[in-house]
């Protein structure tokens, strides 16, 4: 069987990092996952808030360099959960059990807002910086040679 999930989304509230009684970390956060469609009749995207738990030093990472507003992408598995409401009502939870969690955009994408708590605006066009690499000498065909080796005794 296979439980794997990956999302891309940001984060509704900073991370929440606790400790067990065991002192084995952990961070609970919300990410807010827009659907890739929208309503029939040409309306607004819909938003899913999925919760996400980290554990040990995946918690403390998360915790370390994620914040409100933030774009992460989180790879893991769904895990469901029971447990009983105040109301003595049976409740299932489901959250995404985080095994790695990546930076959904660069710092240059969010440098000219002031802090990472900020989400990109999407009234703003995105337009990425000029690449400015190393110099690269060009490339002459006299660089190439070609390579004489007789490959006759492989069996593909």
């Amino acid at each position: 069987m296979l439980n794997h999930i990956v999302l891309m989304g940001r984060l509704t509230r900073d991370p929440e990092l606790r400790y067990t009684q065991n002192n084995i970390p952990v961070a609970s956060f919300t990410l807010a996952v827009d659907r890739d469609f929208g309503s029939r009749d040409g309306g607004e995207k819909q938003t899913d808030f999925i919760d996400c738990v980290a554990w040990r030093s995946t918690a403390e990472f998360v915790s370390k360099w994620f914040a409100k507003g933030r774009m992460a992408v989180v790879s893991g598995r769904l895990q469901t959960r029971k447990y009983t409401d105040r109301e003595g009502n049976n409740r299932t939870a489901f959250e995404v059990v985080v095994d790695n969690m990546y930076f959904g955009e660069s710092k240059r994408d969010n440098a000219g807002q002031g802090s990472y708590s900020q989400p990109y605006s999407q009234a703003e066009p995105y337009s990425p910086a000029p690449m400015q690499d190393s110099y690269t000498a060009p490339v002459k065909p006299s660089d190439f040679q070609v390579q004489d080796d007789d490959d006759g005794d492989l069996p593909f």
